[in-house]
């Protein structure tokens, strides 16, 4: 019989995987679908020098932010890098390599990588620094540049829904780069709000497929922190 593929604790889930170097691709929109538990144990494991690639870098003293602190980060794959000035801290002073890509083009380098398409062209960038030192080509009067696809050692995820076979619901905007971040990996570790047996999902529901999932880590109370809390002025009051 093969293992479970649910674990204990984010830690656990961890054991045996994580290293120092290594590039992990961790899902999220801002603070919106992050993996909070995951990042925590990944910043306990003490592993340093990763390459992280995440569309946003965290905030201070959350998210991707505790792995800055703690100067585990050695660069970022990221498209907007803002509201974090530990980052702006390193980043200024030399300390920290950032990549900075356009977020469409994240996210199909995710998706590509994880379907096995080793590059693509797009229009996005061209006449810009993104574009330097990249191979171009013209298509019907438009000119494109060549994107590397990403690949991850090991992506860090989070969904609302799990079966045992590592099934995946999102809730709403907390799928966004989750998915593609979970097909880049080699070995993925999704977090989940809840795990039922396995048959019990509507396969019409399932927005990933179990076959990208290798461990399934419960954190049925995530804090699940607002970036930026804006409130409408009431009239009158």
């Amino acid at each position: 019989m093969s293992q479970s593929k649910v674990y204990s604790s984010a830690a656990d889930a961890m054991k045996g995987i994580i290293n120092d170097g290594q590039t992990l691709a961790i899902g999220g929109f801002g603070l919106c679908g992050i993996p909070e538990a995951l990042i925590e144990a990944l910043r306990d494991s003490g592993a340093k020098d990763l390459t992280c690639i995440s569309n946003n870098a965290g905030v201070d003293e959350f998210g991707l932010g505790l792995l800055l602190q703690t100067r585990q980060i050695k660069k970022m794959i990221s498209s907007y890098v803002g509201e974090n000035k530990e980052f702006e801290r390193q980043y200024l002073a030399g300390e920290l390599e950032v990549e900075l890509t356009p977020q469409g083009t994240l996210a199909e380098k995710l998706r590509s990588g994880g379907a096995g398409i080793p590059a693509f062209y797009t229009a996005t960038g061209v006449g810009t620094l993104v574009a330097e030192g990249k191979e171009t080509r013209d298509f019907d009067g438009r000119t494109y540049i060549l994107e590397h696809t990403l690949r991850a050692d090991v992506s860090l995820i989070k969904a609302q829904k799990a079966d045992k076979a590592g099934n995946l619901i999102f809730s709403k905007t907390a799928r966004n780069f989750n998915p593609d971040c979970a097909m880049a990996g080699k070995i993925t570790i999704v977090e989940v709000e809840e795990i039922v047996e396995t048959g019990m999902l509507d396969p019409n529901e399932i927005h990933l497929p179990g076959i990208y999932v290798q461990r399934i880590v419960l954190n049925n109370n995530p804090e699940k922190r607002i970036e930026k809390i804006t409130t409408k002025a009431v009239e009158g009051a």
